[in-house]
């Protein structure tokens, strides 16, 4: 998988518009994208969507991003679209790995309650979103057999620890932290065995700034990135799409 395209799963329109865009993996999005009031809605529209899409006979993956294991939400997240079967779930704000074993656990009993296959759901860990995470990255060198890649925030982050900005003054670069983030961040992935995911590029409307950063990322080892925008798919795609030339080299 190269992309992964985040969709607020309380919009009809936009999850329906996502199938379209040409994204290895779509996320229908129960945290930040949907209001505290919407989610009871969103979970249904996002388990239906999944168990229709699953009949195709040519689809991309299909995650779900729940909400953080120490809120409200994530449980009723969790039984809301399970039965739909998909591919994995986000997991946000872990603190280190045993949030990922935890998550697992559930999804054990989700799974069974449910009546798929044991294991099937895989996991996803956005570990960077709290400074506990960044100084506990290493705890993934032994963790659940469910997860298949870490991928890294910044906005969160930054909230946490009150920095002003993520970027520099070029709306491109990031600031310091950020970086020291990005690179434990592929660090523990690749240490880990797991797919090493880099984070989004908030701007959409920089076409080439996405499309410079996915760039860096491929060439520094990351294997793929989230998505915000629709429009950051196929230049998503073509930066971790081998060249022939890289492809006779390995």
């Amino acid at each position: 998988m190269r992309s992964f395209l985040f969709v607020p799963a309380d919009s009809d329109k936009k999850i329906s518009k996502a199938l379209s865009v040409g994204a290895d993996a779509l996320i229908l999005d129960l945290e930040d994208s949907v209001a505290a009031s919407r989610k009871p809605a969103a979970r249904p529209l996002a388990s239906a969507f999944i168990t229709e899409t699953r009949k195709a006979a040519k689809r991309p993956r299909l995650y779900v991003r729940i909400n953080p294991l120490d809120g409200p939400y994530w449980g009723d997240d969790l039984t809301g679209v399970i039965g739909s079967q998909p591919d994995g779930i986000i997991l946000p704000k872990p603190n280190s790995a045993a949030d990922a074993d935890k998550l697992a656990l559930a999804l054990d009993h989700a799974e069974l309650k449910a009546g798929i296959p044991s294991g099937q759901t895989r996991i996803i860990a956005i570990a960077t979103e709290t400074p506990v995470a960044l100084m506990t990255l290493p705890s993934y060198m032994e963790v659940t057999q469910r997860l298949e890649g870490i991928t890294w925030g910044a906005e969160d982050l930054s909230a946490v620890i009150g920095s002003s900005a993520t970027r520099e003054a070029d709306g491109r670069a990031w600031t310091s932290p950020y970086r020291l983030a990005r690179d434990m961040c592929l660090f523990a992935a690749v240490a880990a065995g797991k797919q090493p995911i880099d984070t989004v590029f908030v701007n959409f409307r920089d076409e080439e700034g996405c499309r410079l950063e996915a760039e860096q990322a491929a060439r520094d080892g990351f294997t793929a990135k989230f998505a915000i925008h629709p429009n950051q798919i196929a230049i998503i795609n073509q930066a971790f799409t081998p060249s022939a030339r890289e492809i006779a080299w390995a």
